[in-house]
């Protein structure tokens, strides 16, 4: 839609219609103080051809995983996307239809969503998914409030420290504002004491939320964590790694009751923070909490198999009281992708794809560890990331000098925790080659020499 300014004239017609005299007057509500009082500070108007030119340059300040070698994670990971993921995704029957979850949404929308549910609960080892929620994040979010209105508990839950310090953040926009009290267990090893866990779940708890593989790229013991939120009535939400599930046990063989994943790596690219894929599964008895909707299989009156919105919980069409979830939604498009990525892959090639992304970071791991600057901060296993700690406790120089060498070196873990100031976080996926990883050891030993010499 091209953006159309009111003229002087349609400005003052408006205003007389909504009784007011003045642009001032509309606004006097708000106070002076919080006003701009200036024009904005806008440089002087281009015409297309220069605007074109100046857009293009600021868009190549910007660098992604294709202009550097990428071993960055933390949430987000430049993982291999097949060309057919594209080239079925983008067909215009699934690329431009609308918001898909209205409920005249087309069959063949609806099948692709039935598709998606199937092989989600194939992949979790649980009984029921939704159709995705918006991301990874609010997935888990969405879980808690679904463990609080299972268990009728809203008063505390229980969070490992090592789940994604971003997921945290959310959880207390969520739910400190209404009192719930979260109980974060420290991970200073890099996992959680499963005892520690057990000393503060009580009969108030409603659930506890563990990632696994964890934000330090470590599986939990998630299993024994299970154990403990069960013996006292609670739920286990678990956040996991799609691509792990090629190596590592299913949530739901774990005793996981709900499990979360940010979904973008099955098919879908790094794009600087979304859209993403909120992937979310339960078991069969708590399916009527599950947030969103979720697609059915039947018949229609000529007995031809066909597929139907079954469960929408959302507050669109049901009572919003009765509604689960205010914000969630469908995001069919990047399901859609995630469903064609698992049935080009399958479980031998997801197998494969963990396998991969496990060797190379263990060599990776060993190759960075050996150099006379850096060692790996905690010693328990991991999939994909690991924590490397920087000796000289100058994480910015590392990275910025990787980066002019043209790394993508890893993710500085000050941000978020401050006891880690002097490690980043590495991770390699089955895109990296062994070249590329020995460059990135190379670079580091460089970084290692260069500053000796300063010193």
């Amino acid at each position: 839609m091209a953006y159309l300014f009111n003229t002087p004239q349609e400005q003052q017609e408006m205003l007389a219609s909504i009784g007011a005299a003045s642009i001032e007057e509309l606004f006097e509500q708000i106070p002076a103080s919080l006003r701009l009082g200036r024009p904005l500070d806008l440089p002087p108007a281009m015409g297309e051809l220069e605007l074109t030119q100046h857009l293009a340059t600021l868009a190549a300040k910007n660098q992604g995983p294709g202009d550097k070698v990428c071993f960055l994670g933390g949430g987000s990971y430049d993982h291999f996307i097949p060309a057919a993921v594209d080239a079925i995704a983008s067909r215009g029957e699934f690329y431009t239809s609308y918001t898909p979850y209205q409920p005249e949404v087309s069959q063949g929308n609806l099948q692709a969503m039935f598709e998606y549910q199937t092989l989600i609960c194939e992949l979790t080892g649980l009984d029921v998914s939704n159709a995705s929620l918006y991301d990874g994040g609010s997935a888990i979010a969405e879980a808690v409030i679904m463990s609080m209105n299972t268990m009728r508990r809203h008063d505390k839950i229980v969070v490992l420290g090592s789940v994604h310090p971003e997921y945290r953040q959310i959880l207390d926009t969520y739910f400190g504002p209404l009192g719930t009290q979260i109980v974060v267990v420290p991970t200073p090893g890099g996992t959680v004491d499963p005892a520690e866990v057990a000393a503060v779940v009580d009969d108030q708890t409603a659930c506890v939320v563990v990632q696994s593989p964890n934000f330090f790229g470590s599986p939990e013991q998630v299993q024994a964590l299970a154990d403990i939120a069960h013996a006292k009535d609670a739920l286990l939400v678990q956040s996991f790694d799609p691509l792990s599930l090629g190596v590592i046990k299913r949530p739901g063989d774990l005793g996981a009751d709900i499990a979360v994943a940010e979904g973008h790596s099955l098919g879908s690219p790094m794009q600087y923070g979304g859209p993403y894929l909120g992937i979310m599964a339960c078991r069969e008895k708590f399916v009527r909490r599950m947030p969103g909707r979720i697609c059915g299989e039947t018949v229609d009156r000529r007995g031809k198999r066909c597929w139907v919105l079954t469960l929408q919980t959302r507050e669109q069409h049901i009572r919003r009281e009765k509604a689960t979830s205010n914000i969630c939604t469908n995001q069919g498009l990047f399901a859609l992708r995630a469903s064609i990525y698992l049935a080009l892959m399958g479980p031998h090639g997801l197998q494969d794809v963990g396998e991969l992304c496990a060797r190379k970071s263990h060599y990776a791991a060993t190759q960075i560890a050996s150099q006379e600057r850096f060692e790996l901060a905690f010693s328990a296993p991991f999939f994909k990331e690991f924590v490397v700690r920087d000796l000289q406790n100058d994480v910015a120089t590392v990275l910025a000098d990787a980066s002019e060498a043209g790394f993508f070196a890893g993710v500085a873990l000050g941000t978020w925790f401050p006891e880690l100031a002097d490690c980043f976080l590495v991770t390699v996926t089955e895109k990296r080659t062994r070249v590329e990883i020995d460059g990135l050891v190379k670079t580091l030993a460089l970084t290692t020499n260069r500053t000796t010499i300063h010193a």
